[in-house]
């Protein structure tokens, strides 16, 4: 196995790893669930990562699912991270300014309340499903705040020394 292959492994166990916990332990609790940072480094893994990315943020979100019970959910999460993690990837290899970098995590979390809530509609039924989607909102929010600003000071900060 090569260097580079080597490296990007390991640094995807590292992303799982830091998404599960990011997710897991710096959290608010809410009635459907909970707000976490979890979404804000699945963006950072995808501009490190590229498209490998998805594996990172299915395995490290899906893993936050079975640490804390919500067993029905891991399927989806590991789907809906994944895919999370590809579109974002996407405009890291475009190399997409600012407010086309909010756009498009707006379009990440899009996919995450609309999967959320397609899962939830057949599981629990409309009802649920609705209201969930106000937190869900909330939660891709804060996602999108976070990685904004992981995503910022890894493009300013580290890539800038390595030049």
């Amino acid at each position: 196995m090569g260097n580079q292959k080597l490296m990007r492994l390991a640094y995807g166990g590292m992303f799982a790893a830091a998404i599960t916990v990011a997710t897991m332990f710096f959290k608010v609790p809410i009635i459907v669930g909970y707000i976490h940072l979890g979404d804000g480094l699945i963006f950072l893994s995808a501009a490190v990562l590229g498209p490998f990315a998805a594996l990172a943020a299915g395995i490290g979100s899906a893993l936050a699912d079975l640490v804390a019970g919500y067993f029905i959910y891991i399927p989806v999460t590991f789907c809906i991270k994944s895919l999370m993690a590809l579109i974002a990837s996407w405009g890291w290899q475009h190399k997409l300014g600012f407010l086309q970098t909010v756009c498009l995590y707006t379009l990440c979390e899009g996919v995450m309340v609309g999967g959320y809530f397609l899962f939830e509609w057949l599981v629990y039924g409309v009802e649920t499903a609705t209201v969930a989607v106000a937190f869900n909102a909330v939660q891709g929010a804060i996602g999108m705040a976070v990685g904004c600003v992981l995503v910022s000071f890894f493009k300013n900060g580290l890539l800038a020394r390595s030049k």
